[in-house]
């Protein structure tokens, strides 16, 4: 019923419409069925004498109707008819309204998310919020419909029960009861679906968990035959949400099993209350046989369509929980100054932890603009994370990041990013066009753009060569180029709506070397316009490079010229090969 009451007030104009028509309807329906039982008394020669005949009757006169057969049989078939129209329309917007909900609940999510902190994907598996925006949003919207079927089949049994009532207030009440007590034993089985409903959720969030984390290993876990190991954990997986689906769809099966008898057994009930006990006349007796068994009927439907609907409740809920956790991570940027770039970004004092690990204790760095620097260091010593500093996507514990003399927190956070020119170190592909991957839907870049990014990250040759060049389809993360290539066209992307700044994690780790001289040379003359931060370990982007910067022990310091650069290296960081000799 939470469920039920929390549709409504998320979506109060759509549900408002949808129970204002389902009201009308049951009007319609309550008048044509008022006429039921004067039809019946003129059909077996009886005279029309109760308070439902004499209503009938007098309702006919005052809109100038004689109470003949034909004229009552008109009544009920057009309140029918009118019934059946408004039901159309209602259920054209329920089918909108379904449509409507998975899409908001969607954009919610996916709003949430991409607002949300960089810190707060690291710790979301990717497999649950993609089944979040896929499965729970499709039974979500699922749950809402059965919530408006609920309340249009309960509405439906208020009217049969309301108009029962006038025939027999005491058949209809004792009816009723003995059913209320019934079904109640019933919802056991309620309970227990929506039980295995959790479960299916639950389950389902773990098993595309895991199965994205394997598809994106797949390459390693086949090289290595260990395919089978993550086939046995998908395999067992797959049978415990089988398992929970058959609990489903087993206690569906046997309220609807059980449901029946009791509805024989309900309406052999009241025949015989209405004959035998309150001695009702043969029409009212037809009337209320056949008015319970409708009444009883939808009951049954509607609590079978309750079951169904706390199936799927689980999946609304758990997506508004993946959402409003999102929301509780939303970076938190209050920066309103337009940020430039026309003299140099510097740190002061910044101090950074990440889980209780000390990252920079005390880190100071200057970069002028058109420069080209170098981070290099051991793993784990921080680069990556000051480039995530400079971005905006991590946060300071203490001291300052200064964009042309004013603090990072002060500026705009929106506008320094759309400075920026980022490559990670992990290259992922769209399974897309090569122009897609440089576009990434920006309606600001043209392909005259793209083409120039392709040039000056040293694609173009291969790209042009390709028999469809741009519009060359990549593969699954770009599994069909090689690992330059995919690496050439990463660095494209983002130079192609010509930042400012250009931030490289490990830029030519996947080149041969002629490849990555040509990068180098390009990121040299880029430097004359552009100001970039590389962070790598290759000897080719050390030597282009016109500042090196060894980040260690949670400090960083500028080595000095060219000459003294590799010894500087090889004392500070004793685990890492001569970059300066490649070797």
């Amino acid at each position: 019923m939470r469920t039920l009451i929390t549709y409504i007030m998320v979506f109060p104009r759509r549900s408002a419409f949808v129970l204002i028509a389902l009201l009308l309807a049951g009007v319609a329906e309550a008048l044509s069925l008022t006429a039921l039982l004067p039809l019946l008394s003129i059909a077996v020669g009886e005279s029309v004498d109760s308070k439902m005949d004499r209503l009938v009757v007098n309702m006919l006169h005052q809109i100038g109707l004689e109470p003949t057969l034909e004229t009552i049989l008109l009544f009920i078939v057009g309140g029918m008819f009118l019934k059946g129209a408004i039901l159309l329309l209602t259920n054209q917007q329920v089918g909108h309204t379904v449509a409507h909900v998975a899409t908001a609940l969607r954009l919610d999510l996916i709003k949430a998310l991409l607002a949300s902190r960089w810190q707060y994907y690291l710790r979301q598996p990717s497999g649950a919020l993609a089944n979040s925006i896929a499965t729970e949003a499709y039974r979500a919207a699922n749950g809402f419909e059965h919530s408006v079927n609920v309340l249009a089949l309960a509405i439906e049994a208020l009217v049969y029960s309301i108009v029962a009532l006038f025939i027999s207030w005491e058949a209809t009440l004792a009816s009723l009861v003995i059913g209320a007590i019934l079904f109640g034993v019933l919802h056991r089985l309620v309970r227990a679906t929506k039980r295995a409903g959790n479960k299916q959720t639950h389950l389902l969030r773990h098993l595309l968990t895991y199965l994205s984390d394997v598809l994106g290993s797949v390459k390693s876990l086949k090289a290595m035959a260990r395919d089978n190991v993550a086939d046995a954990i998908l395999r067992e997986q797959t049978r415990l949400l089988e398992k929970a689906t058959r609990k489903e769809v087993s206690n569906r099966a046997a309220l609807q099993a059980l449901q029946e008898p009791i509805l024989a057994a309900l309406t052999a009930s009241g025949l015989y209350l209405a004959l035998v006990i309150w001695k009702l006349s043969l029409p009212e007796v037809m009337v209320m046989v056949f008015l319970l068994t409708r009444i009883l009927g939808l009951l049954n439907k509607t609590q079978r369509r309750y079951q169904q609907l706390v199936a799927q409740e689980s999946a609304y809920w758990a997506l508004r929980n993946a959402a409003e956790e999102a929301r509780m991570e939303a970076e938190r940027s209050t920066g309103t100054l337009i940020p430039t770039l026309e003299q140099g970004l510097s740190l002061r004092h910044v101090v950074f932890s990440y889980e209780r690990k000390t990252i920079f204790s005390d880190l100071n760095i200057d970069i002028p603009v058109q420069s080209f620097t170098a981070l290099i260091g051991s793993s784990g010593a921080g680069k990556s994370t000051l480039l995530d500093l400079l971005c905006g996507l991590a946060e300071p514990e203490s001291g300052e990041i200064l964009i042309d003399g004013v603090p990072l927190h002060n500026i705009d956070l929106r506008r320094w990013r759309h400075m920026i020119g980022y490559v990670s170190q992990d290259t992922v592909l769209l399974h897309d066009t090569i122009l897609s991957n440089i576009l990434i839907g920006d309606s600001t870049i043209s392909i005259e753009d793209a083409e120039h990014a392709l040039r000056q990250a040293g694609a173009w040759n291969f790209v042009s060569a390709l028999p469809d060049g741009m519009h060359t389809v990549v593969g699954e993360r770009g599994g069909m180029l090689s690992g330059g290539q995919r690496q050439r066209i990463a660095i494209a992307r983002a130079l192609a709506h010509r930042p400012k700044l250009l931030l490289l994690d490990e830029p030519t780790s996947a080149l041969d070397p002629e490849s990555e001289r040509i990068i180098c040379t390009t990121l040299q003359n880029l430097a004359k316009e552009f100001t970039i931060i590389a962070v790598s370990h290759q000897p080719a982007v050390i030597n282009a490079a016109s500042r090196v910067f060894i980040v260690s022990n949670g400090t960083a310091k500028l080595l000095s010229d060219t000459a003294a650069r590799s010894a500087q290296i090889d004392n500070d960081l004793p685990d890492v090969t001569d970059l300066k000799a490649g070797r």
